[in-house]
């Protein structure tokens, strides 16, 4: 068995807890080990790529990974949209089942929007956080890596591990 650490533990009796107070009411939890840096640059490797100069956008699909600092985010499609009259990244939009990956911690969603310079990530559809042995699942999931923390919504449900099994 894996122990758990506290925090994660904490977190999870703290969601399982408020899950039961207010049904209806947004759950927040601890995300990534550590705190992603926003100003980094993106690394994204695919099989395909189909750039629009026009639109400003870029369409990376099939095997999908991209990489900022120790943040992994990989899906079948992801499309990037630059700043208009700037240089740079303004959002990545994942499609097709979405991993994100920081630290410890791991997500899963079908659609991913992450806004490159709030550090923020909207999860959506049958999202799974993974923090060691505990898992949590909801319709939604806003993840800033700025500051670690993620929020979940929409009927959020966890199991909380008891401790000898």
């Amino acid at each position: 068995m894996v122990p758990l650490r506290p925090a994660v533990l904490f977190a999870a009796l703290l969601v399982a807890l408020a899950g039961l107070a207010a049904p209806g009411l947004a759950q927040q939890v601890a995300f990534g080990g550590l705190k992603a840096d926003p100003s980094l640059p993106v690394e994204v490797t695919s099989d395909m790529l189909e750039v629009n100069q026009e639109t400003g956008e870029a369409l990376f699909t099939g095997n999908v990974v991209i990489g900022q600092g120790e943040m992994r985010l990989s899906a079948p499609r992801v499309l990037v949209i630059y700043k208009q009259g700037q240089r740079g990244i303004e959002r990545l939009e994942a499609t097709g089942g979405v991993v994100l990956v920081s630290g410890p911690d791991a997500a899963q969603a079908e659609r991913a929007e992450y806004t490159i310079d709030s550090g923020v990530v909207v999860m959506t559809g049958d999202v799974l956080l993974t923090q060691g042995a505990s898992a949590l699942t909801s319709e939604r999931m806003v993840v800033n890596l700025t500051t670690g923390t993620a929020q979940m919504a929409g009927r959020v449900k966890t199991i909380l591990q008891t401790g000898d099994e």
